[in-house]
């Protein structure tokens, strides 16, 4: 019997348990899961027979490591910036690893270490990043196998919710960690290159600078540049593309209203407010608007948005963020974690609720004197509020790549991702299975080259 630890079980991980679970009597596996609520634990392992609920620090190596050394594969679901202590775990006692989070170069820097073990580390295995590369990297290969050259690459993607459940004027509700979408975009400007021009919008711009796509069936979207597209270019092979833009998608009229809160100064995470845990929302948000005592917080909150941005009042409204009676509670808060308070209280999934998960590539590329352009786009929508989108798109991806280590199908060691075609292709190839599948289609542009 092999061994699986997963270290974790929050939103992202409950598809993943089940498919392990699942799968554990057929290729005999225990899979062990830890959390810091155990409670959440038994409820996701629903009291099965190849499930064992732990409870220690998965933070702490000296707790965590006894349990790594009798694992064959580790799974870590924890915050990204815990992966590489992990790591440094897992190549002591040579257990491979895999994590659905980017690469830092801290992880990169342990490659050879991991080959000297004899253990894989995957990472970026999740849906974005994840799904996003190996659905990107079947075409681009596609196109280079037939002598053309790639000209072209933008790839988008956003966890919005299905249209019978976007029943709020932000059309969105949080399907995964709330603080990392109020702090999206912050720490330095997000960069592409268009027609062989770099390209910068800073934090300040990164919402009122959008892109516009539709997708057959779903509508509009608008997206928003992700931080950095340009590494893609060696991780994809293009090197030399003249032309690479990664983004986030929203629905339209989300970052509009979004970069008001970024203009008042609401999402900054750099200090601590005042007396923070007797704020309200409306005195919350009063505190970043000017003193004029003979104007109320509505009217207030109406100038600083400007004739041309009225339209966007009500989705201010429905957030209540006038509401005066009851303080948001937050000790010694950032207004980014006051701002995050207010949200996480209207954004919720309720248990009816279904999300979606929007993904959409563009390329275009050279043949024999002609211009071509392939749309790959794949829409997928959630079960319920527990096995999301989300949660199916990150966590399917992982356990299909778990079954392949141990079943010795995946053998590449060191720090990796899925960019090889015995890594992408059965894995796409399995998610079919589960509903999660790529609609392309390919057009001659009317350009000659």
């Amino acid at each position: 019997m092999k061994t699986i630890l997963i270290l974790g079980a929050g939103l992202s991980a409950s598809s993943l348990i089940r498919y392990l679970l699942d799968n554990s009597k057929i290729y005999n596996w225990k899979i062990r899961i830890v959390d810091q609520d155990i409670n959440l634990v038994n409820r996701k392992l629903n009291g099965h027979d190849n499930g064992i609920a732990l409870s220690f620090n998965a933070l702490d190596s000296a707790e965590r490591r006894p349990e790594i050394e009798k694992s064959d594969l580790v799974i870590s679901m924890l915050p990204a910036r815990f992966h590489v202590d992990v790591a440094k775990d897992c190549i002591a006692l040579k257990t491979n690893l895999i994590t659905p989070s980017y690469i830092s170069e801290e992880m990169r820097e342990l490659d050879e270490e991991a080959k000297a073990a004899g253990i894989i580390i995957m990472n970026e295995i999740g849906v974005d990043p994840g799904i996003d590369h190996m659905s990107a990297m079947k075409i681009i290969h596609a196109i280079q196998a037939k002598g053309a050259t790639v000209t072209s690459f933008k790839s988008f993607c956003g966890g919005l919710m299905a249209p019978e459940s976007d029943n709020n004027p932000w059309n969105y509700k949080f399907t995964w960690n709330p603080r990392n979408v109020v702090l999206a975009g912050q720490g330095g400007a997000s960069c592409f290159i268009d027609h062989n021009e770099y390209k910068y919008v800073p934090y300040n711009r990164l919402f009122g600078r959008l892109f516009t796509t539709g997708i057959e069936g779903y509508g509009e979207f608008d997206g928003y540049a992700n931080r950095d597209s340009l590494s893609y270019r060696k991780t994809y092979g293009l090197e030399t593309i003249p032309t690479i833009f990664r983004g986030t998608l929203r629905r339209p009229g989300f970052c509009q209203a979004w970069n008001v809160f970024i203009e008042l100064g609401m999402t900054d995470d750099s200090y601590k407010m005042e007396n923070s845990e007797f704020l309200t929302p409306r005195s919350f948000l009063n505190a970043f608007l000017p003193y004029r005592p003979y104007r109320s917080v509505e009217d207030k909150f109406k100038d600083f948005l400007r004739e041309d941005r009225q339209d966007l009042y009500e989705k201010f409204e429905w957030l209540g963020i006038f509401e005066s009676t009851t303080p948001l509670g937050v000790c010694d808060a950032s207004p980014a974690q006051m701002l995050e308070k207010i949200l996480v209280g209207k954004w919720v999934l309720e248990p009816a609720d279904k999300d979606m998960l929007v993904m959409y590539h563009e390329f275009e590329y050279e043949f024999h004197g002609e211009h071509h352009s392939i749309t790959s786009s794949m829409v997928n929508i959630g079960e319920d509020h527990t096995f999301t989108s989300m949660s199916n798109t990150v966590g399917l991806p992982v356990a299909i790549a778990s079954k392949m280590i141990l079943n010795g199908d995946l053998t590449t060691l060191g720090v990796t991702l899925p960019i090889q075609p015995e890594v992408y292709n059965p894995i796409l190839v399995e998610l079919e299975t589960f509903d999660i599948r790529f609609i392309e289609k390919e057009v001659q542009l009317d350009c000659k080259i």
